[in-house]
């Protein structure tokens, strides 16, 4: 028998947002997910690879070469911006409560020629392009607005297929993408102190340990430039491995004297091998991709990690979380709404578990509170398991009220219970890939 041993009693800090994602709604009279979105109080939504999506505006939306067409402009003058399509997006964002996360840079580029992936011929004025599209956004510059965006990322995956020699990402040399990083990081972050400014949303922080480790070089020498946030992203099979480079990054920040900066892994999902990557396709929209997406939300909690962004809710191939054709929830789904009532208690609470495939955290505020926990292991067949939650903290009287995600049930009540002392320790038979909330109220 496993156990989770939860001490109500032992506050240890902010539940932090892990039910973030990438791309916001779909909002349309017949086939929206605005409500969904809104349900789950998503947090944030990261504005990667929106340019892909011709729902949100297609290739005239958020890249900066997308909004600021001709490098050659002015970028002082507001008509050198074509800012429509993205105002739209933004706005929608914002309709349904989620925060823009605003990635700077440009999507992702499989094709035979690349267009915006090269280094910038000049990199002071691609930050000053930059500028315009925070002022636009953030100060009401050029017709603009006064959103809250507070997170603003400089890049995306210069890393991936560098080493190769067949980046879809970045075009120049790892040298070329330190100075154009430091440059527009040093330069925004003078312009907007008050706004978080990071990146560079590594691929790897394994395969990339060298790039990683020479880009905090770089950016300490001669002084230490400002960084808000480091973004990396994590693609796996186990939520087992958030922790273990959850725990490089932390060990990397502090090295280069940049503990103070946010660890965001701000694209993950699950892929066992990218050489049979339909296989992983296939999981993401199932019960067992929303296992791993509720495994990895509270393994990342637990471990401390800043912030967690989900890859991808815009309608594509990753999106575990809305049906492709009719945008109605899948499995995966469900976790974000789980999550977002341990989110909303606030505080994390003592818990722990004796399994290496039983993942768990807890939330606390006042007389209520809620336990999250899930069952995955890779293996398919794997066996059920009796598994025993020790409570404690609560005194007196308690309602237990019991939510199932699983192959029958999409985060529906299942079974309530009422417990008189002060000791709960109720049994629990889970198969593998159940989800489970509880939420504990005194009563």
């Amino acid at each position: 028998m496993d156990t989770v041993k939860i001490d109500l009693s032992v506050k240890k800090g902010k539940i932090n947002p892990m039910h973030s994602v990438n791309n916001g709604p779909v909002l349309s009279r017949n086939l929206g997910n605005g409500e969904w979105f809104q349900k789950a109080h998503i947090p944030y939504a990261r504005l990667h690879d929106s340019a892909l999506c011709p729902i949100y505006g297609g290739c005239h939306t958020v890249d900066i070469l997308n909004i600021f067409p001709d490098f050659d402009a002015d970028p002082e003058d507001p008509k050198s911006y074509d800012f429509a399509m993205t105002d739209k997006y933004l706005a929608d964002i914002i309709s349904v409560g989620t925060e823009p996360f605003y990635r700077l840079g440009a999507s992702i580029e499989h094709g035979i020629k690349k267009y915006q992936i090269y280094p910038p011929k000049d990199f002071k004025k691609w930050a000053r392009i930059c500028e315009g599209i925070i002022r636009h956004y953030t100060e009401g510059w050029a017709d603009g607005f006064k959103y809250k965006i507070e997170y603003w990322e400089i890049w995306n995956e210069p890393d991936t297929g560098y080493k190769q020699g067949n980046s879809p990402t970045w075009r120049g040399t790892m040298d070329e993408f330190f100075e154009f990083f430091k440059v527009a990081l040093i330069y925004l972050k003078d312009k907007f102190p008050h706004l978080k400014i990071g990146g560079p949303a590594l691929c790897s922080v394994t395969d990339s340990r060298d790039i990683l480790e020479d880009m905090m070089t770089y950016l300490t020498k001669g002084g230490r430039a400002p960084l808000d946030f480091f973004s990396w992203h994590l693609y796996g099979n186990t939520p087992n491995e958030f922790e273990r480079k959850i725990k490089i990054v932390d060990e990397v920040l502090q090295k280069y004297g940049y503990s103070d900066a946010e660890s965001i892994l701000n694209e993950w999902n699950y892929v066992k091998d990218w050489e049979k990557i339909g296989e992983s396709y296939k999981t993401m929209t199932s019960l067992k991709g929303a296992a791993f997406v509720a495994g990895a939300m509270c393994e990342s909690q637990r471990c401390g990690l800043d912030h967690l962004m989900y890859y991808d809710a815009r309608p594509c191939v990753f999106n575990g979380m809305f049906h492709w054709q009719t945008r109605e929830p899948l499995k995966g789904y469900y976790p974000f709404l789980m999550f977002n009532k341990l989110y909303e208690l606030g505080t994390e609470a003592e818990y722990s578990s004796d399994s290496d495939k039983i993942f768990a955290c807890a939330a606390v505020k006042d007389n209520k509170a809620a336990v999250m926990l899930t069952y995955f292991d890779d293996e398919n067949g794997a066996e059920a398991k009796e598994v025993k939650l020790d409570i404690a903290g609560f005194d007196g009287g308690k309602k237990l009220t019991y939510y199932l995600l699983d192959n029958d049930n999409d985060c529906e009540i299942v079974k309530e219970e009422i417990y008189g002392g002060n000791e709960i320790m109720p049994h629990i038979k889970m198969n593998n890939y159940d989800v489970v909330l509880i939420e504990i109220e005194k009563i």
